[in-house]
């Protein structure tokens, strides 16, 4: 038990540093001036919001860094499309190429299995009469 209320106590004041360390200027210490400086008058709010709405003209400034923006998204678009285009290109290319190869096997395979010797064949020499 003797050990309790000096725990108990330290405990206490290191918790109290931590806060104050934490919070130096919290809701409790705020003064008059202090709130003054957060909240201002009723007509220089409006007032700034209404500097700047939606329909606010833009600077030339932003106007050149938004055409700037949309040119690079642009050209960025451009040269992906590009590459997804020579992608398929070649693609294509490799798949044709397969194929005709393909059709070469199969018709030389054709002409192996239905040779009968003759050279040049029979049937593409024959003469009509």
């Amino acid at each position: 038990m003797s050990w309790t209320r000096p725990l108990l106590l330290t405990c206490l004041v290191v918790l109290s540093v931590i806060t104050c360390d934490f919070y130096p200027s919290s809701m409790f210490f705020f003064t008059k001036g202090a709130l003054r400086k957060i909240f201002m008058p009723e007509a220089d709010a409006s007032s700034f919001f209404k500097r700047r709405g939606k329909r606010a003209v833009k600077t030339q400034d932003e106007i050149n860094a938004e055409q700037r923006q949309r040119l690079a998204a642009d050209e960025r678009r451009m040269e992906y499309h590009e590459e997804q285009s020579n992608e398929f290109e070649s693609y294509a290319e490799e798949e044709h190429d397969e194929q005709d190869e393909h059709t070469r096997e199969n018709t030389e395979q054709w002409r192996e299995f239905h040779y009968d010797g003759l050279d040049p064949s029979y049937e593409y020499n024959r003469h009509t009469v």
